[in-house]
């Protein structure tokens, strides 16, 4: 299971309600760990509606959709987002991941 702290969640809901595309009560956020990046496995954070195989989580009004295989390399993951000057943005901790790149965007198992 991961987690999401409530200022990630806050943040996502703020950019959800920016989306006009579809009807917000649908969309949510999905995480999900792709091939790539210099260690192996990168995150892939979007905002969409749930697929009908994902694992669907909400936390503090905020709907996450995360994919089978991806729930494997997320198990204990927290995602927070933090709005400071040198470091804005998103955040996953990641308990599985061995090894990171420089840039912190890639991981390795």
């Amino acid at each position: 299971m991961i987690k999401v702290t409530e200022s990630a969640a806050q943040k996502a809901i703020i950019l959800i309600s920016n989306n006009e595309t579809e009807s917000e009560s649908d969309l949510g956020l999905r995480m999900q760990v792709i091939g790539g990046g210099c260690s192996g496995f990168q995150y892939n954070l979007e905002f969409g509606t749930a697929k009908n195989t994902d694992k669907v989580f909400e936390f503090h009004g905020l709907k996450v959709f995360i994919d089978p295989r991806s729930t494997l390399y997320l198990a204990g993951s927290v995602l927070d987002y933090n709005d400071g000057l040198m470091d804005s943005g998103f955040k996953i901790t990641n308990p599985n991941a061995k090894n990171t790149c420089g840039c912190g965007e890639s991981f390795s198992v």
